[in-house]
């Protein structure tokens, strides 16, 4: 197999992102990166500023060809049968993310039995990173440049910048 799927949200990418995708290369000749949307979720950044920070990111981050950048609002089954892979990344860095990624792997599989999914164990160093810290970080004004990188840093504050106004503006009841 020389090509491998590694869907996600990314909202934001973090490190721990880019460390697998960057592993994942090592692997295999082409990494497909899916950004993916889920109609449960409600995002920080709009699909394209995901694709974007991330295809910035990993350019930063010395990712060179074999890795390619993708927006998607299909689900990730049928992602993977228009451009013909039949391997699915999956990073896990707790148990909760175990369970979590294997009953997606379970289900994807049902919806396209030609479908596997290996799964990668983050770094120790990036497994406290979630992408929901990195947000509540920012939220708050947080310094996130150990979490991400620093487009993605610089994106945040710009986004966050006018609700932490509005932080420094409550009163205590």
């Amino acid at each position: 197999m020389s090509a491998i799927l590694y869907p996600g949200s990314f909202d934001p990418v973090t490190h721990g992102h880019i460390d697998v995708i960057l592993r994942l290369r090592k692997l295999f000749s082409r990494v497909l990166v899916l950004v993916a949307d889920s109609r449960r979720k409600q995002y920080l950044f709009s699909t394209e500023e995901r694709v974007e920070m991330m295809q910035k990111a990993l350019k930063t981050a010395g990712a060179k060809n074999g890795v390619d950048v993708f927006g998607s609002k299909m689900l990730t089954v049928d992602f993977a049968k228009k451009e013909k892979i039949n391997l699915i990344a999956r990073s896990v860095r707790t148990v909760a993310d175990w369970e979590y990624e294997y009953a997606m792997a379970d289900a994807n599989r049902k919806l396209l039995p030609s479908l596997e999914t290996l799964f990668i164990m983050a770094d120790p160093k990036f497994g406290f990173i979630s992408s929901t810290l990195v947000r509540e970080v920012a939220a708050f004004g947080g310094d996130t440049k150990e979490f991400v990188p620093p487009n993605v840093a610089k994106a945040l504050a710009e986004k966050y910048k006018r609700g932490r106004k509005c932080f420094q503006n409550e009163r205590r009841v």
